[in-house]
């Protein structure tokens, strides 16, 4: 892994659009960004979820949120800031992700 996916200002305009760290019964979850980051990490490799760089946690961690926020429509939402960026690296993002 090359240092972050995610600029500083891309961040601060997805951080909105996600769901609160707090987890259930007021425990903290892992931060959302290095989520996201995993993510996009693994979307524009195309390696498995268990090849996951350790940076990123757990990878079952990561794809159980993945899972969750899909089926809570959260990507959606990402991927409508995201097709507000330049960045050609996400321009096959929505349809990997929606995919999944």
């Amino acid at each position: 892994m090359t240092g972050p996916l995610l600029t500083d200002e891309l961040w601060q305009k997805l951080e909105p659009v996600l769901p609160p760290e707090q987890g259930g019964m007021g425990r903290r979850r892992r931060p959302n960004r290095p989520m996201v980051e995993a993510v996009l990490w693994k979307h524009s490799t195309g390696r498995p979820w268990r090849h996951l760089p350790a940076a990123f946690g757990p990878w079952i961690s990561v794809y159980t949120r993945f899972v969750a926020w899909s089926e809570r429509g959260v990507w959606r939402n990402v991927l409508e800031v995201m097709r507000q960026e330049a960045d050609p690296r996400w321009a096959t993002l929505e349809e990997a992700i929606i995919r999944d």
